[in-house]
């Protein structure tokens, strides 16, 4: 009996596996509001209270750079140590990895109906794989091949400097220098980029917010109501905060592909992509990922895919658990 976790700013979910024939079987799963636990520890009690499971082996993704097995969370007040994790499990020893470290584990336990294909591309056996993940932050990894199978890569690329490519994005990197020193990636292509680029574009339409948008800011989340206007053609800021977000969210997600030389394909994760599945299948996605100058015909090459099953972490967490059990 596996327990796999997926330890993010908004919500942590465990889930409880065991291996059937090769497979991964998924048995008791509960999601907990992060921010209301104090600390991880106290999660792992509450679902162990709740559903008493016969574990065996653990390991965790967590969104923040795992240093010595220890994690400063980066969208939350936790300090996470896999020995005190331990402890709360009752193991002698567990995994704890980066959220995009387990999400690319998780890539490689993927069903083809868990996938949603943007462009074929000419995948190359053995190729390496990137994986970026826009949601409460922008995370990024990677799994390359070390001659018998692969092994992820954690990275904290969400948080390198955002780089504009036109009048638009000088624009809107000097709006942004007005609230924050520095501007890093996370801050555009994410749940806060999605509300920082309404707030840029707020100033540029000719008339003022409607009543029933800020209404919905009150009441819910304002990324999900922004995205909810612009997907309707409800609101213009709305509408060209999304436009240029899946435009920035194909640039990044190219970036990382030309990093890692990502031959073997991009999957692009997270909470909001099968949100928007119909924005990203537009031609704005891709010609941003594509347009590469000199590698451009590089890029066109590159097999790339949305994860549509929001569990992939919590797989690719048990698949590392299995990993370190031998």
């Amino acid at each position: 009996m596996i327990l796999s976790g997926d330890i993010g700013g908004t919500k942590t979910n465990l889930a409880c596996f065991t291996l059937d024939n090769g497979r991964l079987a998924r048995g008791e799963f509960k999601s907990y509001p992060s921010k209301q636990f104090s600390s991880f520890t106290d999660v792992i009690q509450s679902f162990r209270q709740e559903t008493s499971p016969d574990i065996t082996m653990a390991a965790f993704g967590i969104a923040g750079p795992v240093v010595n097995g220890r994690c400063e969370a980066t969208n939350l007040p936790w300090v996470v140590d896999n020995s005190a994790v331990a402890s709360a499990c009752a193991l002698p020893a567990v995994g704890l990895i980066n959220d995009l470290e387990a999400t690319a584990y998780g890539v490689l336990r993927l069903e083809q109906n868990d996938l949603l294909m943007l462009n074929a591309g000419a995948p190359q056996e053995h190729g390496a794989i990137a994986v970026i993940a826009a949601g409460t932050g922008l995370g990024e990894g990677a799994l390359v091949w070390n001659g018998s199978r692969y092994q992820a890569v954690p990275t904290e690329g969400g948080h390198t400097d955002f780089a504009p490519r036109n009048e638009v994005e000088i624009n809107l990197l000097r709006f942004l220098l007005t609230k924050h020193k520095r501007i890093s990636y996370e801050r555009i292509v994410s749940g806060m980029g999605i509300v920082n680029l309404y707030q840029f574009f707020r100033t540029q339409v000719n008339h003022p917010e409607p009543e029933w948008l800020a209404a919905q800011f009150t009441d819910a989340d304002a990324a999900a109501a922004i995205t909810s206007a612009a997907m309707a053609g409800k609101d213009e800021a709305c509408v060209r905060t999304l436009e240029l977000f899946v435009s920035l969210y194909g640039a990044e997600a190219g970036n990382l592909a030309l990093k890692f030389l990502a031959t073997g394909g991009v999957y692009i994760g997270g909470g909001i992509a099968p949100k928007i599945l119909p924005e990203l299948q537009q031609s704005t996605f891709l010609d941003s990922f594509t347009m590469k100058g000199r590698f451009s015909n590089l890029m066109k090459s590159i097999p790339v895919s949305v994860v549509l099953n929001s569990e992939a972490a919590l797989y690719g967490a048990a698949h590392y658990a299995l990993s370190m059990n031998g």
